[in-house]
């Protein structure tokens, strides 16, 4: 990595996250075909001191870290200033069969789609693992904080639950996507996706953010249109004033789990259904297809 500017440790990085998921034997879900988890991913760059982090401790919950709070739990003896850290976000799409088979469902999600979320994300974890790997063969330290130990799903009084680190918050400051009715992430890839992200003590410029606000690319909040994902949810926990968290976490946690179990063999929980079968699915939705 010596001599290597910020441009080609950007361009290192992309290709090192891109060539692993589109050639990596374990993007898999696990199956007896084989199939891949996750398509062509797309990477983002964030400061460590972009002011967003500290704006979370105040619209997510007072426990979301900031990178430097990450980066000292993982390294307690070193105070690295914010401005000499980096977040790395990436975007795991679902494949196209994924999608179109949950396209068709209307309670419950499709085998494919609940392997995606829970052998996905084990593919996701060695993802992040691997990342920190090359990074320190660089002698670049790094950190993924979903990984630390300290790292938890919290109560919340604004959201009822989140958590220390959002992966999805971390993706929308590096540039990735903004926040729909739904909660999901809209990216330049869809809504139907998974992220992941690790902060690395080193110097990149940020990705430049498309958007001025965190629900613009959502035609409901943008343009007062569309709500196709209230539609497609099976328990209504979807509507004009947002994401109802309880009625939504207990279909995947309880119901669609027992369903999981049962037909599909495996112990894992899923839905999704909200996130394919509407505009915002594989790309940023346009205004004429909220109409």
């Amino acid at each position: 990595m010596t001599g290597r500017n910020s441009k080609d440790k950007a361009t290192w990085i992309t290709e090192l996250i891109r060539d692993w998921v589109n050639t990596s034997p374990e993007n898999t879900l696990g199956n007896a075909a084989n199939d891949k988890a996750w398509d062509d991913p797309l990477v983002g760059f964030s400061r460590g001191d972009d002011p967003y982090w500290e704006s979370f401790k105040e619209h997510v919950g007072p426990f979301h870290w900031t990178p430097a709070e990450a980066f000292m739990i993982a390294f307690p003896n070193g105070n690295v200033p914010q401005d000499r850290l980096t977040v790395v976000s990436w975007v795991l799409p679902q494949t196209k069969v994924t999608k179109m088979e949950t396209r068709k469902e209307k309670t419950y999600p499709p085998e494919s789609w609940a392997r995606a979320r829970f052998y996905g994300e084990v593919v996701n974890e060695k993802l992040r693992r691997y990342l920190l790997g090359e990074l320190k063969k660089e002698g670049i330290r790094a950190a993924a904080p979903t990984l630390l130990p300290q790292w938890s799903r919290m109560a919340s009084d604004k959201f009822v639950f989140s958590s220390k680190w959002s992966e999805r918050h971390a993706a929308f400051v590096s540039g990735l996507g903004t926040f729909g009715l739904s909660d999901g992430l809209i990216t330049a890839r869809g809504k139907a996706m998974r992220v992941g992200s690790v902060v690395a003590e080193m110097h990149i410029p940020a990705t430049p953010r498309p958007y001025k606000g965190h629900r613009d690319y959502c035609l409901w909040f943008s343009h007062g249109t569309c709500k196709k994902c209230v539609g497609r949810c099976p328990v209504k926990a979807l509507s004009e004033k947002g994401h109802d968290k309880i009625p939504c976490s207990k279909h995947v946690h309880e119901t669609c789990k027992g369903y999981i179990v049962e037909h599909f063999g495996f112990e894992g929980y899923a839905c999704g259904l909200c996130q394919a079968g509407v505009p915002c699915e594989s790309k940023i939705p346009t205004p004429k297809e909220g109409e």
